[in-house]
């Protein structure tokens, strides 16, 4: 396997928001990697096959992290902007303005890699549709469901 890197994001407080925390450590249990630290705490790559990471949100020194990878698969939670509820795309290093002054999207995140390690991974988005957003560690029913399919989407393309 190429060295490949899962990069989950999201808030595990805020119920769907943390949909990667759960599909990362669903992929984690089919692959029999050590299990993962608990909802809400950020966690580095750990030398495994897949490397895991999961934080809180995309930040640009990440770009540095992902420069050690031939291939990333981001994965997040979104909420009905995209048509499906369960989405598996291609993604280029793009840089794109935010209205927000801490939101950094994944394709700008690329962009950091390529412009300044001069690195280009095969990079892919997993995205899950999220329903509920209280101030809960459970996933609404949906998304649970929807957790389950991504983390079987990203086994395949491991495989691949």
């Amino acid at each position: 396997m190429l060295p490949t890197l899962l990069l989950g994001y999201g808030n595990p407080d805020r119920q769907d928001d943390g949909v990667a925390w759960h599909i990362l450590a669903n992929v984690a249990r089919q692959l029999g990697v050590a299990p993962l630290p608990p909802p809400g705490e950020d966690f580095p790559p750990g030398g495994g096959q897949p490397d895991l990471l999961f934080a809180l949100q995309l930040t640009p020194e990440m770009a540095e992290t992902i420069a050690g990878y031939a291939r990333v698969c981001f994965v997040d939670a979104h909420t009905g902007a995209i048509p499906s509820e369960l989405q598996m795309i291609p993604l280029k290093g793009e840089f794109q303005r935010s209205p927000f002054t801490h939101h950094l999207t994944a394709e700008s995140c690329l962009a950091l890699c390529q412009n300044l390690y001069h690195k280009h991974p095969e990079a892919i988005l997993v995205s899950v549709q999220g329903y509920q957003f209280g101030f809960a560690q459970s996933l609404s029913e949906r998304t649970q469901e929807l957790a389950a399919q991504a983390a079987q989407s990203i086994l395949q393309w491991l495989a691949s």
